[in-house]
């Protein structure tokens, strides 16, 4: 290390890297996948597939306004951690912990398999890419991730300006040549858009399976939670990061989806293995190889910011006790070393023994159940606490029927469908009590596990971390506020 120079998270994103950061947690894996699951749950009625894509996006607003609000009055990264502690006490928090510590790596997962299937599908031609390819690649991928995550945040700001030029480039490039196939106004296009609502309607377990698909791919706006700690003034980047990332992708997510169906029917789309490469095929065949080929090196970068936010909030939680002390501890690059590994390996696991489409379902109905009992904490803290300082406060009714949305995202699928993947969820989630009770209520001490992290403090260089004053005063504000 550099004499005088600190280990520690520091606050390098500022307004513009922000909204990068939160584009490209947005736009990742679910608009390259959801179209053929909204289809599909829809019943292939074309008109309420879209409605439905709009209404997600008026719904995810309402949810990211009430994470804003969070992320504002308690400024710190990981505060989701925080939040629910103070709302719900420790045993809450730590069975999203526990959750949290599969649920990121699923996300990983879910990513790089995307990633993997669009970069060697060219190579395949019109037949489909066997499993084995796909899933080296995506473990190779995943490796590459991890190295670039230990590095440091500072050294990887190209990498987010870079892919969320690329990402818009080719989203941008579908949406207009969908609209001008439609403005052209050739019969056989135009057709495609007429009688849209005269399909079959889906049942209420349909529809949430559509909501489910949607929903995914509006997912990540609320990035900033993770990384308020590493903000510059957050107070007002917060906002103007995500409003301004959420409107770009809003409009994008429905100029794609009408470019898909001006050109492709709801059949073709549904049985199509990557929707953008028959789309491609059919509109520009010259760039069909050229076009996955894009998306790959765009969603790279979703790689590295899924590692980057989960490492993050189990950096948060160690802090507080309820990880052990290896996820606390910094590199020389100031970056969580062991998180970031953990997180790696678990994903390896998931990329080998899951499929994407299985990962989505499973994935979303966690997130829905966290997001509902972040919002109902949210309700609790304004008449416990009205006169805490806010300096955004989101309101009432947006509360209430993001509530009401979430409520039914996770009631509907256990009451009207009861699979029993969700049953297993549910038992998965309070299974974390069994390592909460001895290892945190009671503080069951592992001699074995203490002389572990020993030597790999020493066999990877890494330390606690320092703490500059500015940091000290706002980590220290946080928590009085939160106990």
């Amino acid at each position: 290390m550099d004499e005088g120079k600190k280990r520690q998270l520091r606050r390098v994103f500022g307004y513009y890297q922000g909204v990068c950061f939160t584009i490209i947690n947005m736009i990742g894996t679910g608009i390259f996948v959801a179209p053929k699951g909204v289809l599909k749950y829809s019943c292939m009625n074309v008109g309420l597939s879209l409605c439905i894509w709009a209404a997600c996006a008026l719904l995810s607003m309402m949810s990211f306004l009430c994470s804003a609000e969070i992320g504002i009055t308690f400024p710190c990264s990981g505060v989701q951690y925080y939040f629910l502690k103070k709302c719900f006490g420790s045993v809450i928090a730590f069975l999203k912990l526990w959750t949290g510590l599969f649920l990121g790596p699923g996300i990983v997962a879910s990513q790089t398999l995307l990633l993997a299937e669009y970069g060697i599908q060219p190579f395949y031609g019109s037949c489909s890419a066997p499993e084995l390819p796909k899933k080296c690649l995506a473990l190779a991928i995943v490796w590459i991730v991890a190295i670039l995550n230990t590095r440091g945040v500072k050294e990887m700001v190209w990498l987010q300006t870079s892919s969320t030029m690329l990402k818009m480039a080719i989203l941008g490039l579908v949406s207009l040549t969908g609209v001008v196939i439609l403005v052209r106004g050739r019969k056989e296009n135009v057709e495609r858009f007429q009688n849209t609502f005269d399909a079959e309607f889906p049942d209420a377990s349909q529809m949430t399976e559509a909501f489910f698909q949607a929903f995914f791919a509006y997912s990540g706006g609320d990035s900033f939670m993770f990384i308020a700690g590493e903000l510059k003034k957050p107070h007002k980047t917060i906002p103007k990061c995500m409003f301004t990332a959420v409107f770009l992708v809003t409009l994008v997510y429905l100029l794609v989806n009408i470019s898909y169906l001006s050109v492709l029917t709801p059949r073709e789309i549904l049985f199509s293995d990557t929707v953008v490469i028959t789309w491609a095929d059919r509109v520009i065949p010259s760039l069909t190889w050229v076009i996955p080929l894009g998306i790959s090196a765009s969603l790279f970068s979703n790689v590295w910011c899924s590692v980057f936010t989960s490492s993050r909030v189990n950096y948060i939680a160690s802090q507080e006790g309820q990880l052990p002390l290896l996820f606390n501890m910094l590199n020389v690059h100031s970056s969580p070393l062991i998180a970031v590994l953990v997180i790696v390996i678990m994903a390896s696991f998931m990329i080998v023994s899951t499929s994407l489409i299985e990962l989505i379902n499973y994935l979303f109905f966690v997130f829905s159940f966290w997001t509902l009992l972040l919002i109902a904490g949210l309700i609790k803290l304004r008449y416990q606490e009205p006169n805490l300082p806010r300096p955004y406060k989101v309101s009432l009714p947006f509360l209430l029927v993001t509530v009401a949305v979430n409520l039914c995202l996770v009631l509907i699928p256990l009451v009207k469908s009861p699979k029993m993947h969700y049953i297993y969820i549910v038992l998965f989630i309070f299974s974390g009590l069994g390592f909460y009770i001895p290892l945190i209520h009671f503080n069951l001490k592992l001699v074995w596990f203490e002389k572990m992290t020993c030597y790999l403090q020493l066999l990877c260089s890494i330390c606690l971390p320092d703490e500059s004053d500015e940091q000290m005063t706002e980590v220290e504000t946080v928590k009085n506020a939160a106990f």
